[in-house]
């Protein structure tokens, strides 16, 4: 004999053929998940349309770089027949990218190791010590991040002029530096501000003085944050084209950005596509190769701030 039990509906039905619902299932669940499946595969295919978008240019750049003239434009998306490491050397001596190269590394070199070191000295004062005027310094700087360096060309060109220092590496460099600071100030003095007073105070105790306590101690800790801002200033000052146009007009002491245009105007009319192309992918190799090496340790100061 089978033992019922009576349904809402009124009908009999078998106990044993009753199955419970599962535990923490609801009438919501199923839809929920459903949502959440369908958006985490709208946020997957955006990525990878990202990615698709981003990296093939680079990769038919770097391809097209080792083509000749007649195969850039009869087969674009062909691989090229051989590599043609002519067209890298042609850019390198006859177009000069050898001299732009070498003025971008002094100038970015100058201005990145001198950006860093005041940024993070400004940065760690207004910190940690609080004085008359602290809190004026610190939006002056971030007013000067809101500063359009369109308006700041015409006097900055006088005031180079002036000073002696229009057309030379140095004058770019403290340039690049003025440029550099506002954004480093602020993004560094949030940084600072995350690191643990107690280590400054128990190596003020044991008679540090400020000047070390900083060099020896806050600056080594504070190395994510200082790679970090440091990857986005050399991607900036890498890549600046309007400065060094309106400061540096001698030919022999160009940058890489100026090079590049010089070279796309006068090799478009030789038709030298395949140096242009050279030239662009070893301008853009430095950038690259300074990412993927330092990837980890700018994720890693974007978010030592939110960690701790």
């Amino acid at each position: 004999m089978k033992t019922t039990e009576t349904s809402p509906a009124g009908t009999a039905e078998p106990l044993h053929e009753m199955k419970a619902a599962p535990p923490g299932a609801g009438p919501g669940k199923g839809g929920g998940r459903g949502r959440g499946r369908v958006l985490n595969a709208f946020s997957h295919g955006v990525l990878v349309l990202w990615a698709f978008m981003v990296v093939m240019p680079l990769l038919w750049a770097v391809m097209t770089s080792f083509k000749d003239d007649n195969a850039i434009f009869s087969s674009p998306w062909a691989l090229p027949d051989r590599l043609h490491f002519e067209n890298w050397s042609r850019a390198w001596s006859q177009a000069h990218m050898s001299d732009y190269f070498l003025n971008t590394v002094l100038v970015v070199a100058g201005s990145l190791a001198g950006t860093l070191l005041l940024g993070s000295m400004a940065a760690y004062v207004l910190a940690r010590f609080d004085f008359p005027g602290n809190r004026f310094l610190y939006f002056l700087f971030i007013g000067g991040m809101s500063f359009p360096i369109m308006l700041a060309l015409v006097p900055l060109f006088f005031v180079m002029n002036n000073i002696q220092l229009l057309n030379t590496i140095h004058g770019l460099i403290l340039v690049y530096i003025a440029y550099s600071l506002p954004f480093t100030v602020f993004f560094l003095t949030a940084f600072f501000r995350t690191l643990p007073t107690s280590v400054a105070e128990a190596a003020l105790i044991d008679g540090a003085s400020h000047t070390r306590t900083f060099f020896q101690v806050m600056l080594p800790m504070a190395k994510p944050g200082l790679i970090s801002v440091g990857i986005f200033n050399f991607l900036g000052q890498w890549n600046q084209y309007m400065l060094p146009t309106v400061l540096n007009t001698e030919p022999e002491h160009k940058v890489l950005s100026q090079g590049l245009v010089q070279l796309a105007v006068s090799q478009g009319y030789k038709g030298d596509w395949s140096g242009l192309f050279a030239g662009l992918v070893m301008a853009m190799l430095p950038v690259l190769a300074a990412y993927v090496v330092f990837q980890r340790q700018v994720v890693a100061g974007l978010t030592a701030g939110a960690l701790k």
